[in-house]
């Protein structure tokens, strides 16, 4: 009952299975997967989707001969196992031309650059079947604020969100775009550090109803931060385009843990979220094995990813059928009534009856309400006693 259907729209990265477990103290520990094999192994191990960076697919020394024969084989791979392309992005942060940055960098070349990339990365989105363009500006901040005024940076990544949305709107491309942000790493300070950066940031674009956000549990909870709460802003702006699952122990660098291995419960609540509100579109998996893992232990990696989202999505359904957890949410969220003349928009009359309303500030105080019990309920639902 665990095992993933496509209904479920699961879906990893050529660069999260394919990840050859380097870090910045060890050389690799896994050979190399060509995105045809990575196809393969996501189709071998039920997922739906695949997503890609420009250059996880198309190397950026490529020649034009080159990349044709490489995507013709990615295509080729697609249809021979049924996975399908819901997302792509652009890679503005591995070549050393982007050791400042991209859209923000200060020198005019190297944005202009950007933009020339992320065009021909689009094109390449689109002809492969991708709906959303993810953005992660990895290398959009400073080490020191000496170097960059944050002002000019903001108004040079307007820029280059409007110009790239009216690229998408002249090429007649269904697309939208969702931006992802991060507060650090590899940069020291990441501009638009969070989801609800980039929620503000979006509403000050030429077509905000174009771009989204990606949020990320690792990126969210790096920060320290309740990635749940961000999701749901996003969620209730009509703003969450898509979204990167994973996991991460708090205060620490960018671990892109197997999603649910470290904060079980932050995972459930995550995953009631998205599923008692109906988020439809992928969930996408931007995560690494551990580096002592062989590629028999990266298919576990990517098979419990998907496992642990389903069986959370049936603890989900049980909590919402849990007869002694419903009731305690009831008597929590009990309303008697008394208070309806002043819910929803202000009126003059409304303030004014407010205003000489007659509260028992005491008996306010003297109100507890039983979170304790709801929540050892959960624990222990989550722990298989329920």
């Amino acid at each position: 009952m665990y095992d993933p259907k496509p209904e479920n729209k699961f879906t990893f990265g050529l660069w999260t299975v394919g990840n050859t477990g380097r870090d910045p103290f060890g050389e690799p520990v896994r050979h190399q997967l060509t995105p045809v094999e990575i196809v393969h192994l996501l189709a071998e191990v039920g997922a739906w989707g695949v997503n890609f960076h420009d250059n996880d697919l198309v190397p950026i020394t490529a020649t034009a001969a080159e990349r044709d024969q490489i995507v013709r084989d990615f295509k080729q791979a697609l249809a021979d196992t049924g996975i399908v392309v819901p997302m792509a992005t652009t890679n503005l942060f591995s070549d050393p031309a982007f050791r400042d940055g991209a859209f923000t960098s200060n020198d005019a070349q190297v944005r202009a650059y950007a933009l020339q990339k992320t065009m021909n990365a689009i094109d390449l989105g689109v002809e492969l079947g991708a709906k959303i363009y993810v953005f992660w500006g990895g290398r959009e901040g400073t080490e020191t604020d000496a170097g960059k005024d944050p002002v000019t940076a903001i108004k040079r990544s307007r820029e280059a969100m409007n110009f790239l949305c009216e690229y998408v709107l002249d090429q007649g491309y269904d697309l939208k775009f969702a931006l992802e942000a991060k507060p650090n790493e590899p940069r020291g300070d990441i501009y638009n550090a969070t989801t609800g950066n980039m929620l503000a940031f979006i509403e000050t674009l030429d077509h905000p109803d174009m771009v989204g956000v990606n949020p990320e549990v690792a990126h969210e909870h790096m920060a320290g931060l309740n990635f749940t709460h961000h999701v749901a802003q996003a969620m209730e702006a009509g703003k969450l385009f898509h979204i990167d699952l994973n996991d991460q122990a708090f205060g620490r660098y960018d671990q892109d843990f197997r999603f649910g291995s470290v904060n079980l419960k932050s995972a459930f609540f995550l995953v009631r979220l998205l599923e008692d509100n109906g988020y439809d579109a992928s969930r996408h998996f931007d995560a690494h094995a551990y580096r002592t893992a062989d590629y028999d232990d990266v298919k576990a990696f990517a098979r419990g990813c998907m496992r642990t989202y389903l069986i959370l999505k049936e603890k989900v359904a049980r909590f919402n059928a849990d007869v002694e957890i419903q009731e305690l949410l009831a008597h929590i969220h009990a309303d008697d009534g008394s208070m309806d003349g002043f819910q929803g928009g202000y009126s003059p009359e409304k303030a004014a009856a407010l205003r000489n309303y007659a509260f028992d500030r005491p008996a306010l105080g003297r109100r507890g309400q039983p979170y304790e019990r709801l929540d050892q309920l959960v624990v222990e639902l989550l722990l298989g006693v329920r």
